[in-house]
């Protein structure tokens, strides 16, 4: 970023904008956080081993402390819960899999709340169903139990994903819109650092529950916060007062930013839907000839559903786009990493596998971090692209490697993986749909979008142990199964070419699709 483009955002980026993100950024937060949740100890919550090397000797400084006992003898005569439930592959996938379920419940129900009751209630429930889920999960003494804390955190999980991002773009500076909308990523991103962390420490006896415990605390830190949290200005505008939106937008952007650009078209919808209304209540007789301007109008004052998102010719071309680059962020086998790694690469890399699970994560955090301006530089389909054809040439080495075991190329190969995920698959797929649909649309498109990810997160996690294992049945070794992403991000690399417009420096989606609204 330039000096004088470093001047610009510090001029409009307020103390208390910062505030607004980084509360409701929890959200997202806490979706990185469960979906990671049961990766480091994977194996001790299914009872394959009661420690790791680092648990070991954690356990008997613990032991030391307090009595003689065996570590394994004190935390079975200590607690209710039993250490371990035992799991097979199969049924470990099933619970990891009931994340993605309550997740798309969470996406396809929260868009309509979201637009009818506004984007701080939604946000507030989200909190709720991640404190509900924590504690189920916390006190989960059977698979089924795991499953349906999964399914609670899941739900939140999904809503917080469609929500947040519709938030922050609408509370953030239009110039700086992209580099905060890479926040939900970070924010994810900080989510299953946090989780890979204290899964490496406490992945040992019960301790793996302190874990999933600490999803309550988010949660309850999350729904404080949100106390502090106004209404989105955007949303006042078009359903309640525009002289209350101004207020807070003025309030977010501080006392000297001129919000006049910004709310211009605030006070031309208003006008207009009292012109609109003069014209019903006066029933004059010649009709407005059907002009897009009057439908613009008349739907700035309410709220498409989604199937009236689908039948509406002017926006499914943006539908098919956003939908396509969210199932892109799943197939191109993030995921497999994120969810899967220590199981996967525990026996094919030269060093602790946990460990370089933090390492992965930590790479993915700063990549995020550092490639944030980049959208707003490059513009957004651009990053897809180097994200999508970088990840597919890393599926392919990664492949290759871990077939002919060469375990030091496999471990970088693991890190560019990640990093180019970074680079635009991971923020971009958030921000795209609220640029690429008009404020009437944005609820219904984003559920969509999120509730489409979730299906594809779904397919990642219930089905790459199960093609993986069965893949590497049928031809020997292993690896075989990321010759499939390689072919997925070709696929998704043409679509993106194909289907997905540029959007940045476009000020509304009629300039991104080159339409031209009739004023008569």
């Amino acid at each position: 970023m330039s000096s004088s483009g470093l001047r610009q955002c510090i001029r409009d980026v307020s103390p208390y904008l910062i505030l607004l993100v980084a509360i409701s950024t929890l959200g997202p937060l806490q979706f990185g956080f469960h979906l990671a949740e049961l990766n480091a100890p994977q194996d001790v919550i299914s009872c394959r081993v009661k420690q790791s090397s680092i648990s070991s000797r954690l356990s008997s400084v613990l032991s030391f402390m307090s009595s003689s006992s065996p570590p394994e003898n004190e935390v079975a005569s200590s607690s209710a819960l039993p250490d371990c439930i035992p799991m097979d592959d199969a049924q470990f996938a099933v619970v990891s899999s009931m994340f993605t379920l309550g997740g798309l419940i969470g996406a396809l129900g929260s868009g309509p709340i979201a637009s009818a009751k506004g984007r701080l209630l939604a946000m507030r429930l989200t909190s709720l169903f991640y404190i509900v889920g924590s504690i189920i999960e916390t006190l989960g003494a059977s698979i089924s139990m795991m499953a349906i804390g999964r399914v609670f955190s899941g739900v939140g999980a999904g809503a917080a994903t469609v929500i947040v991002p519709i938030y922050i773009s609408e509370v953030a500076p239009p110039r700086e819109r992209g580099t905060f909308g890479a926040m939900t990523q970070v924010s994810i991103n900080v989510g299953i650092l946090a989780t890979q962390t204290m899964g490496y420490f406490l992945s040992y006896g019960s301790a793996w529950r302190w874990i999933l415990g600490a999803g309550i605390i988010i949660g309850a830190v999350q729904g404080f916060g949100l106390l502090l949290v106004p209404e989105s200005p955007a949303w006042l505008a078009a359903n309640k007062s525009v002289i209350q939106a101004k207020r807070i937008l003025q309030r977010i952007r501080g006392r000297h930013y001129d919000i006049g650009e910004e709310t211009v078209t605030w006070s031309d919808s208003v006008v207009a839907a009292e012109e609109e209304e003069g014209l019903l209540n006066d029933e004059v007789a010649s009709p407005r000839r059907g002009s897009t301007n009057s439908k613009a109008s008349a739907k700035n004052n309410g709220h498409l559903g989604f199937l009236e998102v689908v039948r509406d010719p002017l926006y499914r071309p943006a539908l098919v786009a956003a939908v396509g680059v969210m199932c892109a962020q799943q197939l191109c086998g993030i995921n497999s990493i994120i969810m899967y790694s220590v199981s996967l690469l525990r026996d094919l890399l030269p060093i602790n596998s946990a460990l370089l699970t933090i390492m992965i994560s930590a790479t993915n955090l700063i990549t995020t971090v550092a490639c944030s301006p980049l959208p707003d530089k490059l513009g957004r389909k651009t990053c897809l692209l180097l994200s999508i054809f970088g990840q597919g040439a890393s599926a392919l080495v990664l492949a290759l490697s871990i077939l002919f075991e060469t375990k030091i190329l496999s471990a970088v190969t693991v890190l560019f993986f990640v990093a180019f995920f970074a680079v635009g698959l991971g923020p971009v797929p958030f921000i795209l749909a609220s640029e690429l649909v008009g404020q009437e649309a944005v609820g219904a498109t984003q559920s969509a979008c999120l509730g489409a990810n979730y299906i594809a997160t779904f397919l990642v996690a219930q089905f790459f142990p199960i093609v993986n294992v069965a893949l590497n049945k049928r031809f020997g070794g292993a690896g075989w199964v990321y010759f499939i992403f390689t072919a997925l991000a070709g696929l998704c690399g043409l679509f993106v070419l194909w289907r997905v417009p540029e959007t940045k420096g476009k000020k509304d989606a009629d300039e991104v699709w080159g339409r031209t609204r009739r004023l008569d």
